[in-house]
């Protein structure tokens, strides 16, 4: 390979435009590089280090690259007239990770001649401008605002995939129920709206996991539980706990252990710790494993309320 454009690849990471190369080097170089297989077109006007392609000779060029690599080869030969939208953005959100074979999604203006090509799926929208505050950057490639990411993905992942990046993404205060709720609103023919409105009015009221959906659901709601306060700051000395489930009056915290709790001494330790602070102040935690959840619902219940009038008695 030409020296001076060797060096132009090595600083540009391995991804090179027709364009950039042609201002440093004639044209024939980047031509013999590709006869020898130094490198390797992946799209229009887009090249790649022969070496970032993994071993699969007879897949797709654009799949065999590094999922980052790939995102910053797709925004190359869309030059700004398209952004990473759906699955793609919401790799680069950090809320699912963009798996093997997998194409990667652009979202265009509608006017704007961009059409798909081998793993890569080009989606179109009126109302889009490729410019903040429409797109955000994010790891370094521009992508869809967060809770249009979220939406537009909601129809395309698998239905068992579908919360959770939702359910992440406000965990990690990344995004609210209320401002995806308005994005939902934008788009009336959403597939399985109802299932998102629903999972978002849960969100909204506090849950903060499957596991807790599923008790509120189910096991912790009706005409003779009290409405429990969700996520409750609780101020003990210096620390600040969150409480699962508040019932104020009784002084009762419900606390709802996921399957990966079980069996993890370190964070049983933690918990025991902040369950004998709580007590402190008056408050009794009660705890309920995942499979007990899940599988003894109704005594879950009773024992739930048992707890409960006992308290009121007291």
């Amino acid at each position: 390979m030409n020296s001076v454009l060797r060096d132009l690849v090595k600083r540009s990471g391995g991804l090179v435009t027709r364009t950039a190369v042609t201002q440093v080097v004639p044209e024939w170089a980047l031509e013999h590089a590709c006869r020898t297989g130094d490198l390797v077109r992946v799209l229009p006007e887009v090249f790649v280090a022969a070496h970032l392609l993994d071993d699969r000779p007879g897949a797709p060029v654009l799949s065999r690259l590094d999922p980052g690599v790939a995102a910053l080869a797709a925004l190359a030969w869309a030059r700004g007239r398209a952004t990473l939208s759906h699955l793609s953005a919401l790799a680069a959100w950090s809320l699912r990770p963009q798996t093997a074979g997998e194409p990667l999604h652009l979202t265009a203006p509608i006017n704007v001649g961009l059409r798909a090509r081998p793993g890569v799926v080009v989606h179109r929208r009126n109302d889009l401008v490729v410019a903040p505050p429409h797109v955000v950057v994010r790891r370094g490639l521009t992508v869809t605002r967060l809770e249009q990411t979220i939406v537009d993905s909601w129809p395309i992942l698998p239905s068992a995939e579908r919360r959770a990046p939702v359910i992440r993404a406000v965990n990690d205060w990344l995004t609210t129920p209320e401002r995806l709720t308005l994005a939902v609103a934008t788009v009336p023919r959403l597939t399985d709206r109802a299932a998102l409105r629903t999972l978002l009015t849960r969100l909204a009221q506090g849950c903060r996991s499957p596991l807790e959906i599923w008790g509120h659901d189910h096991v912790f709601t009706g005409p003779t539980m009290p409405v429990f306060r969700r996520q409750v700051p609780m101020r003990l000395g210096r620390r600040t706990v969150y409480l699962d489930m508040f019932a104020e009056r009784e002084r009762v915290n419900i606390e709802l252990d996921g399957a990966t709790t079980h069996g993890d001494p370190r964070q049983r330790e933690i918990d025991l710790r902040r369950d004998a602070l709580l007590a402190t102040v008056g408050i009794l935690v009660v705890r309920f494993a995942h499979r007990r959840l899940v599988d003894e619902a109704d005594d879950v219940r009773r024992e739930t309320l048992a707890i409960l009038a006992t308290r009121t008695a007291v």
